[in-house]
Protein backbone atom coordinates (compact mmCIF):
# COMPACT_ATOMS: atom_id res chain seq x y z
CA UNK A 1 0.00 0.00 0.00
CA UNK A 2 1.94 3.64 -1.41
CA UNK A 3 2.08 6.09 1.58
CA UNK A 4 -0.82 8.27 -0.34
CA UNK A 5 -3.35 4.87 -0.14
CA UNK A 6 -3.35 5.22 3.55
CA UNK A 7 -6.24 6.45 5.07
CA UNK A 8 -6.23 4.70 8.74
CA UNK A 9 -3.26 3.85 10.90
CA UNK A 10 -4.25 1.63 13.16
CA UNK A 11 -2.52 -0.06 16.33
CA UNK A 12 -2.77 -3.38 18.37
CA UNK A 13 -0.49 -3.47 21.20
CA UNK A 14 1.01 -6.90 20.93
CA UNK A 15 2.68 -8.69 24.19
CA UNK A 16 4.16 -11.61 25.80
CA UNK A 17 0.91 -13.56 26.73
CA UNK A 18 -2.15 -11.76 24.82
CA UNK A 19 -4.96 -13.77 24.27
CA UNK A 20 -4.04 -14.50 20.71
CA UNK A 21 -7.79 -14.17 19.57
CA UNK A 22 -8.19 -10.63 21.55
CA UNK A 23 -5.43 -10.00 18.80
CA UNK A 24 -6.39 -11.90 15.77
CA UNK A 25 -9.93 -11.57 15.43
CA UNK A 26 -10.10 -7.57 15.64
CA UNK A 27 -6.72 -7.57 13.32
CA UNK A 28 -8.78 -9.53 10.15
CA UNK A 29 -11.63 -7.26 10.50
CA UNK A 30 -8.98 -4.06 10.63
CA UNK A 31 -6.78 -5.61 7.76
CA UNK A 32 -10.09 -5.69 5.97
CA UNK A 33 -10.72 -2.03 5.50
CA UNK A 34 -9.55 -0.15 2.30
CA UNK A 35 -6.89 2.13 3.19
CA UNK A 36 -5.70 0.72 6.51
CA UNK A 37 -2.77 -0.18 7.95
CA UNK A 38 -2.33 -2.10 10.36
CA UNK A 39 0.31 -2.51 12.66
CA UNK A 40 1.42 -4.73 15.99
CA UNK A 41 2.54 -2.80 18.40
CA UNK A 42 5.01 -4.62 20.70
CA UNK A 43 7.67 -3.50 23.43
CA UNK A 44 10.00 -4.27 20.96
CA UNK A 45 10.60 -6.18 17.46
CA UNK A 46 11.28 -9.73 19.25
CA UNK A 47 8.43 -12.34 18.58
CA UNK A 48 6.06 -12.92 21.61
CA UNK A 49 4.20 -16.15 22.20
CA UNK A 50 -0.03 -15.75 22.98
CA UNK A 51 -1.03 -17.12 26.28
CA UNK A 52 -2.24 -19.97 24.21
CA UNK A 53 1.37 -20.73 22.62
CA UNK A 54 0.64 -19.28 18.71
CA UNK A 55 4.10 -17.07 17.96
CA UNK A 56 3.36 -13.09 17.01
CA UNK A 57 5.93 -10.96 15.60
CA UNK A 58 5.54 -7.25 16.11
CA UNK A 59 5.42 -4.77 12.79
CA UNK A 60 6.74 -1.88 14.96
CA UNK A 61 7.36 -1.49 18.90
CA UNK A 62 6.55 1.88 20.72
CA UNK A 63 9.55 4.23 20.25
CA UNK A 64 8.54 3.66 16.67
CA UNK A 65 4.84 3.56 16.15
CA UNK A 66 3.37 6.29 13.84
CA UNK A 67 0.94 8.56 15.46
CA UNK A 68 -2.79 6.34 15.12
CA UNK A 69 -5.96 6.67 14.25
CA UNK A 70 -7.22 4.37 16.49
CA UNK A 71 -5.48 2.04 18.95
CA UNK A 72 -6.77 -1.09 20.39
CA UNK A 73 -5.66 -2.86 23.64
CA UNK A 74 -6.11 -6.27 23.20
CA UNK A 75 -6.36 -8.91 26.87
CA UNK A 76 -4.85 -12.19 27.98
CA UNK A 77 -2.41 -12.97 31.12
CA UNK A 78 -0.15 -10.51 30.04
CA UNK A 79 -2.05 -7.41 30.84
CA UNK A 80 -0.78 -8.40 34.46
CA UNK A 81 2.75 -7.44 33.73
CA UNK A 82 1.72 -4.36 31.69
CA UNK A 83 -0.58 -2.45 34.28
CA UNK A 84 2.31 -1.27 36.46
CA UNK A 85 4.80 -1.38 32.75
CA UNK A 86 5.95 2.44 32.72
CA UNK A 87 7.21 2.32 28.69
CA UNK A 88 3.56 0.50 28.21
CA UNK A 89 1.42 2.84 29.72
CA UNK A 90 3.13 6.50 29.06
CA UNK A 91 2.99 5.05 25.17
CA UNK A 92 -1.07 4.46 25.92
CA UNK A 93 -0.88 7.83 27.14
CA UNK A 94 0.75 9.46 24.55
CA UNK A 95 -1.76 8.08 21.90
CA UNK A 96 -4.50 8.72 23.87
CA UNK A 97 -3.57 12.58 23.60
CA UNK A 98 -4.75 12.68 20.16
CA UNK A 99 -8.29 12.58 19.19
CA UNK A 100 -8.43 9.17 17.89
CA UNK A 101 -10.36 6.22 19.06
CA UNK A 102 -9.15 4.45 21.56
CA UNK A 103 -9.98 0.38 22.30
CA UNK A 104 -9.39 -2.50 24.33
CA UNK A 105 -11.17 -6.12 24.08
CA UNK A 106 -11.51 -8.00 26.98
CA UNK A 107 -8.86 -7.31 30.13
CA UNK A 108 -7.12 -4.85 27.78
CA UNK A 109 -9.34 -2.55 29.84
CA UNK A 110 -7.34 -2.71 32.72
CA UNK A 111 -4.29 -1.01 31.02
CA UNK A 112 -6.54 1.70 29.96
CA UNK A 113 -7.58 1.50 33.45
CA UNK A 114 -3.85 1.41 35.06
CA UNK A 115 -2.92 4.17 32.22
CA UNK A 116 -5.97 6.79 34.22
CA UNK A 117 -8.18 6.41 30.72
CA UNK A 118 -11.37 5.33 32.51
CA UNK A 119 -12.14 7.55 35.38
CA UNK A 120 -15.28 8.29 35.27
CA UNK A 121 -16.10 6.12 32.21
CA UNK A 122 -18.80 3.59 31.38
CA UNK A 123 -16.56 0.47 30.44
CA UNK A 124 -16.67 -3.29 29.31
CA UNK A 125 -14.38 -6.31 30.01
CA UNK A 126 -14.54 -10.14 29.97
CA UNK A 127 -17.28 -10.96 32.87
CA UNK A 128 -14.79 -12.84 35.00
CA UNK A 129 -13.06 -9.14 35.68
CA UNK A 130 -15.94 -6.71 35.13
CA UNK A 131 -15.55 -5.81 39.02
CA UNK A 132 -12.10 -4.61 38.68
CA UNK A 133 -12.92 -1.61 36.64
CA UNK A 134 -14.72 0.14 39.39
CA UNK A 135 -10.76 0.28 41.14
CA UNK A 136 -9.88 2.73 38.12
CA UNK A 137 -12.68 5.17 38.67
CA UNK A 138 -14.53 2.95 35.69
CA UNK A 139 -18.35 2.72 35.55
CA UNK A 140 -18.36 -1.12 34.86
CA UNK A 141 -21.38 -1.97 32.35
CA UNK A 142 -22.36 -5.58 31.55
CA UNK A 143 -22.60 -5.09 27.56
CA UNK A 144 -20.73 -6.96 24.50
CA UNK A 145 -19.39 -3.30 23.43
CA UNK A 146 -19.54 -0.38 25.56
CA UNK A 147 -18.75 3.84 23.89
CA UNK A 148 -18.06 6.90 26.49
CA UNK A 149 -16.70 9.71 24.25
CA UNK A 150 -13.82 8.14 22.34
CA UNK A 151 -12.83 5.14 24.15
CA UNK A 152 -14.22 1.94 23.15
CA UNK A 153 -14.55 -0.75 25.02
CA UNK A 154 -15.24 -4.45 24.04
CA UNK A 155 -16.38 -7.92 26.27
CA UNK A 156 -14.16 -11.01 26.36
CA UNK A 157 -12.15 -12.56 23.87
CA UNK A 158 -14.72 -12.87 21.14
CA UNK A 159 -16.01 -10.00 21.44
CA UNK A 160 -12.94 -8.56 19.74
CA UNK A 161 -14.91 -8.79 16.25
CA UNK A 162 -18.11 -7.08 17.49
CA UNK A 163 -15.99 -4.08 18.71
CA UNK A 164 -13.70 -4.07 15.92
CA UNK A 165 -16.51 -3.91 13.21
CA UNK A 166 -18.26 -1.28 15.79
CA UNK A 167 -14.73 0.83 15.50
CA UNK A 168 -14.70 0.18 11.58
CA UNK A 169 -18.09 1.82 11.24
CA UNK A 170 -16.80 4.52 13.23
CA UNK A 171 -13.89 5.23 10.60
CA UNK A 172 -15.31 4.34 7.73
CA UNK A 173 -19.23 4.39 7.86
CA UNK A 174 -22.04 1.50 8.48
CA UNK A 175 -21.91 -0.17 4.95
CA UNK A 176 -18.56 -0.46 5.00
CA UNK A 177 -18.87 -2.64 8.14
CA UNK A 178 -21.33 -4.79 7.13
CA UNK A 179 -19.66 -5.67 3.81
CA UNK A 180 -16.58 -7.03 6.19
CA UNK A 181 -19.17 -8.43 8.40
CA UNK A 182 -20.64 -10.17 4.86
CA UNK A 183 -17.13 -11.00 3.55
CA UNK A 184 -15.97 -12.59 7.01
CA UNK A 185 -19.37 -14.65 7.04
CA UNK A 186 -19.94 -13.68 10.65
CA UNK A 187 -23.35 -14.40 11.41
CA UNK A 188 -22.53 -16.51 14.42
CA UNK A 189 -24.74 -19.26 15.93
CA UNK A 190 -22.95 -21.24 18.57
CA UNK A 191 -23.85 -24.76 19.66
CA UNK A 192 -24.42 -23.86 23.41
CA UNK A 193 -25.76 -21.10 25.13
CA UNK A 194 -23.10 -20.77 27.68
CA UNK A 195 -21.38 -17.51 26.48
CA UNK A 196 -21.99 -15.87 29.21
CA UNK A 197 -22.59 -16.65 33.10
CA UNK A 198 -26.22 -15.46 32.75
CA UNK A 199 -27.32 -18.62 30.35
CA UNK A 200 -24.39 -21.22 31.23
CA UNK A 201 -25.26 -23.69 33.90
CA UNK A 202 -23.73 -22.95 37.53
CA UNK A 203 -21.46 -25.62 37.06
CA UNK A 204 -19.87 -24.37 33.91
CA UNK A 205 -19.38 -20.60 35.45
CA UNK A 206 -17.75 -22.23 38.34
CA UNK A 207 -15.47 -24.33 36.60
CA UNK A 208 -14.39 -21.12 34.01
CA UNK A 209 -13.93 -19.05 37.45
CA UNK A 210 -11.51 -22.39 38.89
CA UNK A 211 -9.42 -21.81 35.41
CA UNK A 212 -9.09 -18.10 35.47
CA UNK A 213 -8.41 -18.16 39.81
CA UNK A 214 -5.11 -17.80 39.52
CA UNK A 215 -4.95 -14.76 36.94
CA UNK A 216 -7.36 -12.95 39.15
CA UNK A 217 -5.85 -13.77 41.88
CA UNK A 218 -2.45 -11.73 40.51
CA UNK A 219 -4.89 -8.89 39.22
CA UNK A 220 -6.41 -8.39 42.23
CA UNK A 221 -2.84 -8.15 44.35
CA UNK A 222 -1.34 -5.11 41.41
CA UNK A 223 -4.45 -3.18 41.11
CA UNK A 224 -4.72 -3.08 45.13
CA UNK A 225 -1.00 -2.04 44.45
CA UNK A 226 -1.86 0.48 41.90
CA UNK A 227 -4.91 1.84 43.79
CA UNK A 228 -3.20 2.33 47.03
CA UNK A 229 -0.17 4.18 45.87
CA UNK A 230 -2.55 6.24 43.21
CA UNK A 231 -0.15 5.23 40.58
CA UNK A 232 -3.12 5.64 37.66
Amino acid sequence: MSQTEIRFEIGLLTFEGVQQLDLTAPYEVFASLPGARVHLVGLDRATIVSATGLPLTPTTDLTACPPLDLLCIPGGIGVNALMTHAPVLDFVRAQAERPILVTSVCTGALILGAAGLLRGKRATTHWGALDLLAAFGAIPVDERIVRDGRIITGGGVTAGLDFALAAVAELAGRTEAETIQLALEYAPAPPFSAGHPGTASPEVVAAARARFAASRAAREKIIAEITRNGRF
